[in-house]
């Protein structure tokens, strides 16, 4: 089985990008299951269900957030439907609507895919191992088990990897917008990559117009953020797992204009 994941979509760019690539992409791959980051898709941050709706028609198998995802209400009844595969980070609260568990057959696989966030320099947040726990307990059935950590530390995502190293198929990172480069199968066959990267523009400070970020970095400006134009460019991990084991035989980073 081949698993792609996508790093975050930025605004009405990236979901454009995202339409027009990610239908070859997975054809190329031989993708079966793709999860794809959308937390900026809505223009200014945020997921709406419009920019939701992009996401899912483009390809996306399921959709996670971060810590912009609960930022739109419009959006609201979408995470608490049960139907629809869109997924905040499980560690946010009992009072956040929807949850950071999402399971679903793909052919004669059960599959759990769990969203959770980083308490490194993020706010909001329980213990993310702890949540980990937890979850993995209600998924014992789960052959193949994915993890989308939106976090700003990479110590802390790969302490979580490790900590899950053998008991879940991956574990991919999210938040940062810049791609690193370790791809890689760890020891005990957990596929991994620190930050996927992200899908928007590429001439851009992480998705957003330069001088819109400059002015409040050197002049302390607070002017409201806007999506940068030009070209874009899509970031994401092809994960090829053993269906037989669960595990990650092979970590690829892909980037594409």
């Amino acid at each position: 089985m081949n698993i792609l994941a996508i790093g975050d979509v930025v605004g009405a760019p990236g979901c454009e990008m995202l339409r027009r690539r990610l239908p070859g992409l997975k054809k190329f791959y031989g993708v079966d299951l793709c999860v794809v980051n959308g937390e900026n898709s809505a223009e200014g941050n945020g997921i709406t269900p419009q920019s939701l709706d992009s996401i899912l028609n483009a390809g996306a198998d399921v959709v996670t957030t971060g810590n912009h995802g609960l930022r739109r209400r419009e959006v609201y009844d979408r995470f608490e439907d049960g139907y629809t595969p869109l997924l905040r980070p499980d560690n946010y609260g009992a009072r956040a609507p929807g949850s950071g568990l999402y399971v679903f057959h793909k052919g004669r696989h059960r599959i759990a895919v769990i969203n959770l966030i980083g308490t490194m320099y993020l706010t909001g947040g329980d213990n993310p191992f702890d949540a980990a726990d937890r979850l993995l307990e209600r998924t014992q059935d789960c052959r193949i088990r994915l993890v989308d950590f939106h976090a700003e530390a990479t110590s802390e995502k790969l302490a979580l990897a490790h900590y899950l190293d053998g008991r879940v198929t991956a574990v991919f990172g999210t938040h940062t917008h810049v791609q690193t480069s370790d791809a890689r199968v760890l020891p005990g066959g957990t596929g991994y990559i620190t930050d996927l990267g992200m899908t928007g523009p590429e001439h851009s400070i992480l998705g957003v117009a330069a001088d819109v970020v400059i002015a409040r970095m050197r002049d302390n400006l607070q002017e409201r953020f806007r999506t940068a134009d030009g070209p874009c460019k899509l970031n994401g991990c092809v994960f090829t797992v053993d269906d037989a084991t669960g595990k990650t035989t092979n970590a690829e980073a892909v980037e594409i204009r």
